[in-house]
C-alpha cells in the first residue's frame, strides 16, 4: 500500500506543481470571457444539464437585482478544466464545489481568502457551519452554500408487508436487509431482491465515503486533530477495528443476499440501484430524493434517521462551498454574489427547482426550514441528521488521498474474507501517516 500511496502522491505532487506554476499570475486580470468586464463574473459550478437550469434560474435572479452579468460555466470534469485553466494563468472568478476540496485548492494556491465580515447576513450562519470554512492557516477559504447529511432509505411498502419496524439500531437494519432478501417482499414469487445498496468501490474514495457513517456511529474517526494543530491517524483504534469487522462479517462475508451483487465494485449511479426495485434500503445523501420520488413513487419509500451503532447514530456530512478565484479586481462583485447565494431569496431559489434538481439541500442560512421550504417533512429529518449527528471528513487538509487510501484498504478487507482486519487497519494507518506527513501535517 505504501508504493501505491508513493506512485498516487508523486501524479498529485506534479499535477499541483502544475497548478500553483498556472496561478501565480492570476491576479493579473487577463484572461477569460466574463473577466475583460469588471461588471461580469465567470462561475463555474460542477454541474449535470439538470443541477445547470437550477443555478440559471438563481444566477438570473442575481443579475436582475444587482445589475451583475453572470457568464456560468457548468463544468462535468470540473477538476481536468480547473487545472488547464490555472495552467493558462486563468482562473474562474468564483466556483461552487465540494466542501471537501477546500484544504486541496488551498494549498494549490488557487483560493482567495474570504473575510466573513464582508458577506452580507454572513451571521445568518451558523458558527458550525462557518467552521468548515477554515484552513491550515486559520483563513476562511469558502463561503457556505449548501449542507447535507446521510440518511437510510427504505422501501416503506416492503417493509410493511413484511410487518417489520423501522429499524433503530444496526441489528435490526441488519434484520430487515436479511428479510427484504428472503422473504419476497415484492411478491413476485422470486429471489431477487437484495438487502441493501452499498457503493463500496475503491474507486473515487467510495467505500469510504460510504463507509464513513458506520466509523462515526462505531465511535471511529479516519483521522483526529492534535492539540499542536496537526493531524494524526485513527484508523488502527479499537473502535475502528470493532466497526470494520462487523461491516465484513455482515454484509460483506454474511449472508448472500444483504447487500446487491456487484458492491465491491459499484459506485453511486451504477449500483444495482435503490431506484429499480431490487434493494430495499440505501444510506444515500438527500439529493437521490429527486429521483427516487419519480422512479420509485414517493409513496413507495421512507426518509429515516440512520440506525444507531453502538456510539450513536453519527453520519457523514458534506456539501458545497462557494469559492473565489486567486485573483483581484472583482471583490466587490464577488461579495456581492457570495451574499445573494446564501440570502434567504438565494437559498429558497436553489431549494426550489421546480421541475429540476435543488442545489441547495440543506440551507445554510439559519432562518429556513428545509421542511417547511419544500412543504415536505423528510427533509426535516435531513436536516435534524446535520444539526443534530452530523461528522465532516477535515477539509483543511487535503483530504482527497487519505480518502482514497481509506478506500482502498476498506475495499480489499471486505473482499477477502480471510483477511485480519486489525493487521489491516495497522497497515492503512502507517500510510495515512505518510499522507499526512507528505503535507507537513503529522504530528
Amino acid at each position: 500500500m505504501g508504493h501505491r500511496r508513493r506512485r498516487r502522491r508523486l501524479v498529485a505532487t506534479l499535477a499541483v506543481t502544475g497548478l500553483m506554476f498556472g496561478t501565480a499570475a492570476c491576479g493579473s486580470g487577463s484572461g477569460s470571457a466574463g473577466s475583460s468586464d469588471p461588471n461580469t463574473l465567470e462561475v463555474w459550478t460542477r454541474s449535470n444539464p439538470d443541477d445547470a437550469a437550477t443555478y440559471e434560474r438563481v444566477f438570473a435572479a442575481f443579475t436582475k437585482k444587482t445589475g451583475i452579468r453572470i457568464d456560468y460555466q457548468p463544468i462535468i470534469n470540473f477538476d481536468q478544466q480547473l487545472q488547464s485553466r490555472a495552467s493558462t494563468k486563468d482562473l474562474p472568478d468564483v466556483m461552487i464545489n465540494d466542501t471537501a476540496l477546500m484544504g486541496s485548492y488551498q494549498s494549490q494556491g488557487l483560493l482567495k481568502p474570504i473575510d466573513p465580515d464582508g458577506i452580507a447576513g454572513h451571521d445568518q450562519i451558523d458558527a458550525k457551519t462557518w467552521a468548515s470554512t477554515v484552513g491550515i492557516d486559520g483563513k476562511h477559504y469558502g463561503i457556505p452554500y449548501s449542507r447535507q447529511a446521510m440518511t437510510l432509505m427504505v422501501r416503506k411498502d416492503w417493509r410493511e408487508k413484511l410487518g417489520l419496524p423501522q429499524p433503530k439500531t444496526w441489528q435490526d437494519m441488519l434484520t430487515l436487509a436479511k428479510a427484504f432478501a428472503t422473504r419476497d417482499p415484492d411478491g413476485d414469487g422470486k429471489k431477487d431482491t437484495y438487502g441493501m445498496v452499498v457503493p463500496g468501490s475503491a474507486q473515487n474514495g467510495y467505500a469510504a465515503w460510504w463507509g464513513a457513517s458506520y466509523l462515526w456511529q462505531g465511535g471511529a474517526r479516519i483521522v483526529e486533530r492534535t492539540s499542536d494543530g496537526g493531524y494524526k491517524p485513527v484508523m488502527d483504534s479499537p473502535a475502528a477495528v470493532r466497526t470494520v469487522t462487523w461491516l465484513k462479517d455482515n454484509l460483506f462475508c454474511g449472508d448472500n443476499g444483504v447487500i446487491q451483487p456487484g458492491a465491491l465494485t459499484a459506485i453511486t449511479g451504477t449500483a444495482t440501484n435503490f431506484q429499480d426495485g431490487n434493494a430495499g434500503m440505501y444510506l444515500t445523501g438527500p439529493y437521490n430524493m429527486t429521483t427516487f420520488d419519480q422512479t420509485i413513487g414517493k409513496d413507495k419509500y421512507e426518509v429515516l434517521p440512520a440506525p444507531a451503532g453502538p456510539a450513536g447514530n453519527e453520519v457523514l456530512a458534506d456539501g458545497e462551498n462557494v469559492y473565489f478565484g486567486a485573483r483581484t479586481g472583482k471583490t466587490e462583485q464577488e461579495q456581492a454574489l457570495g451574499a445573494f447565494l446564501v440570502s434567504p431569496e438565494g437559498q429558497r431559489l436553489a431549494m426550489t427547482g421546480g421541475e429540476h434538481q435543488p442545489v441547495v439541500r440543506i440551507p445554510v442560512n439559519t432562518t429556513l426550514d428545509a421542511a417547511k421550504v419544500r412543504n415536505d417533512p423528510r427533509w426535516g429529518v435531513v436536516q435534524k441528521a446535520y444539526e443534530n449527528d452530523s461528522v465532516v471528513f477535515p477539509n483543511a487538509p487535503d483530504f482527497a488521498p487519505v480518502k482514497q487510501d481509506t478506500a482502498d484498504a476498506l475495499n480489499a478487507l471486505f473482499t477477502y474474507c480471510g483477511s485480519d482486519v486489525r493487521s489491516g487497519l495497522k497497515e492503512l494507518n502507517d500510510t495515512l501517516a505518510g499522507d499526512l506527513k507528505d503535507q507537513d501535517l503529522l504530528k
